[in-house]
């Protein structure tokens, strides 16, 4: 089954590849020639990938999957979850990791966790979600060459290594997107 990803986002669309493989054809919306990029207003995860599934769904006969991932911080309440891409500023990452480490300054709690939830739109509207999280913390300074996002910043414990410093093998095996969509073929 063809399965078109919704996001223009090169790494998200590896790393979901990476996960799904042989289980579906994924394409990207370069791929199908779509240009679509909705305002993410929703207040949940959940409610900013169904955003993003319908509104890409308009555009193809494809099924959907969109995603909407966040950095939850528990010194911040949570911050940045929904607003992590565009945490200070649209999509730039070196300036929300900048923003993430002032915030935190003198900071002792430093917990934090990745939360993900995918939706997956059949042609015919109906869908299917599922969330995936993993546990971590803040550190203070960036390590590792790798990855995307926050990954130099978040220290995952279950890997006794940032993501950024982790292979993609490493970080597809317990991160939340890894999680989520494993829950999602769960369900199908």
């Amino acid at each position: 089954m063809k399965l078109l990803i919704a996001s223009n986002n090169k790494h998200k669309i590896r790393e979901i590849s990476d996960v799904l493989k042989g289980k579906f054809d994924v394409v990207s919306l370069d791929e199908e020639n779509i240009v679509c990029d909705p305002e993410e207003n929703g207040e949940t995860f959940l409610q900013n990938a169904t955003i993003k599934a319908n509104a890409v769904a308009k555009h193809t006969a494809l099924a959907v999957l969109a995603d909407d991932t966040g950095l939850c911080v528990d010194a911040l309440g949570g911050l940045p979850g929904v607003h992590s891409a565009r945490f200070a500023g649209d999509h730039d990452n070196a300036q929300n990791r900048k923003k993430l480490l002032q915030m935190m300054t003198g900071t002792t709690n430093r917990k934090a966790h990745f939360t993900c939830v995918v939706v997956l739109r059949y042609p015919d509207g109906k869908t299917i979600h599922a969330e995936g999280r993993v546990d971590g913390e803040i550190l203070t300074e960036e390590r590792g060459n790798n990855g995307f996002g926050y990954d130099s910043l978040f220290f995952c414990t279950e890997l006794g290594k940032t993501f950024a410093e982790a292979t993609e093998e490493e970080k597809n095996a317990v991160s939340h997107r890894g999680r989520a969509l494993h829950n999602l073929l769960e369900k199908l």
